[in-house]
């Protein structure tokens, strides 16, 4: 009923007539444009056009319970047909009418839940048009919950001008805050331009600890309880925090030390020689000392990450990254493919063939679309909308429902602003974020040479050696790089039916 009822209210913007047929449906109808929406207009329909008793429109209301997919309105049709043509209209159009009746089998509110809906909506949208600084905290703070996921939250804030902010010791609390900021107008995306003077924030998004995994609020409460001014070092903190070091350990690979002048990889360095096994450095001596005397970190400069690394990291320990999109990293490979950037879509004429490429955000198969697949794809310019028919699907199903990032071959349709995709071929692009691990940093002349890049065990052992999930970011056991399978920490995709 959505389409019809969207149709009707083009109509009426160009001064068309709607045919009601008869002025007592002009009753039920009218304030829906001729469509019915709500049970209670099914209801009445019987009543009124089919003779229903109300006893007997009940039990059809009853039928039509959200869900039930039980078919019982079916067992109505040729009663209320019937009863419509013994009053006098058309029999199309009483088929017509319960036609769209019957879809209330699969999914009917009645109009108290949608009025519900609706307002929840509403409110939701006008903060979202109005503060998206507000908006997109609210939802970082309530996750898990939602269509997207917070790497998605966050790209839409960046495009609408939201300045976002990273987890940092020295500035984040469990939850995402508000903090003062010029706010620069220019950064607003081309695509949402006219909303440069209605977009009324005046704040930045300062991401949370409960965005790096692993944390847990207790103890990062204990952190922002005890930080004072500020921490001035990795040792600072653990000495007055009261963290575990493995908690510590965790905060430097979520890249969360930049306030103290210290790299994801400084970090992890100056974790890794804190002596957590000396007992007098928590003496009650030293707790009233002045550490700043007492220790000092020597100066380590490693050799900073190169982005795709940092990038794998960011996602690997909060899921998302401030810093890049994967795919921007496969744009030009994506470019010599002739694969469009998602926000070109929208000057593509409507009917014309398009390849594009992204991350796989969402698949969705309503029981409503008879199998139909719908996908959200992500690039760095923002998402696009594929519809996969059955057909399709079942040619390439196993890719649609197990990629994270695929490449999309169909005919673009555009009507109203939507935009979407029919895909006719779709192809498993995932190998490919393996160039992202590949700007790994060598630090040998020569990787075979070099056993630090390929550490080898003792050929004696039987056992292989456990590899280490002590959350030690790209130092694993006595310093040994990980071997990070960048596709495993790239998302998944969320799947609704």
């Amino acid at each position: 009923m959505v389409h019809p009822y969207l149709k009707r209210r083009e109509d009426v913007r160009n001064n068309r007539l709607i045919d009601y047929q008869k002025p007592e449906l002009k009753a039920v109808l009218e304030r829906t444009l001729g469509v019915p929406l709500f049970q209670e207009q099914a209801m009445q329909i019987a009543i009124t056009a089919a003779g229903f008793p109300p006893a007997k429109a009940d039990r059809l209301r009853r039928s039509m319970a959200t869900f039930k997919r039980s078919g019982q309105v079916n067992s109505f049709k040729k009663d209320m047909i019937d009863g419509m043509v013994g009053n006098g209209y058309p029999r199309e159009f009483a088929e017509r009418c319960f036609s769209q009746i019957e879809g209330f089998g699969e999914y009917g509110f009645p109009e108290s839940h949608a009025a519900s809906f609706a307002l929840l909506v509403y409110a939701s949208s006008w903060v979202k048009a109005y503060y998206p600084d507000v908006f997109c905290a609210a939802l970082l703070n309530s996750q898990p919950m939602g269509f997207y996921a917070p790497a998605q939250l966050v790209r839409d804030a960046r495009e609408h001008g939201v300045e976002m902010r990273p987890v940092d010791i020295n500035h984040s609390e469990w939850d995402c805050l508000l903090e003062v900021t010029d706010f620069d107008r220019h950064a607003i995306d081309q695509r949402h331009i006219s909303m440069r003077d209605i977009i009324k924030t005046e704040r930045a998004v300062r991401l949370g600890f409960r965005q790096v995994k692993g944390l847990s609020e207790p103890d990062m409460e204990g952190l922002v309880k005890n930080r004072g001014q500020s921490y001035t070092s990795v040792r600072d903190l653990w000495l007055r925090s009261g963290l575990q070091k493995s908690d510590i350990e965790r905060l430097a690979d979520a890249d969360a030390f930049r306030s103290i002048g210290l790299s994801r990889r400084e970090a992890l360095w100056a974790v890794r020689a804190l002596d957590t096994k000396n007992a007098a450095e928590r003496l009650p001596l030293f707790d009233r000392a002045d550490r700043a005397d007492l220790q000092v970190e020597p100066e380590t400069r490693l050799p900073e990450m190169l982005p795709g690394e940092q990038v794998i990291e960011d996602y690997r320990y909060l899921s998302l990254s401030l810093k890049a999109h994967p795919v921007s990293f496969l744009r030009d490979q994506f470019t010599k493919q002739n694969i469009l950037k998602n926000r070109d879509l929208l000057t593509v004429p409507n009917g014309q063939r398009v390849t594009i490429a992204g991350l796989v955000l969402v698949r969705q198969r309503p029981g409503s679309a008879k199998g139909v697949i719908f996908m959200t794809l992500e690039d760095e310019t923002g998402v696009a909308n594929a519809i996969v028919w059955n057909k399709v699907f079942d040619r390439y199903r196993s890719i649609v429902m197990g990629a994270r990032l695929v490449r999309i071959k169909g005919k673009l349709q555009s009507e109203s602003g939507v935009i979407h995709v029919v895909v006719d071929h779709i192809e498993d692009m995932t190998p490919m974020l393996g160039l992202l691990q590949g700007e790994a940093r060598r630090f040998g002349g020569c990787e075979r040479a070099d056993e630090a890049l390929r550490p080898t065990a003792d050929h004696r052992l039987k056992k292989r050696p456990t590899p280490d999930h002590s959350g030690s970011g790209e130092f694993g056991e006595r310093g040994r790089p990980q071997i990070v399978e960048t596709a495993s920490v790239m998302p998944k995709g969320r799947n609704f039916h």
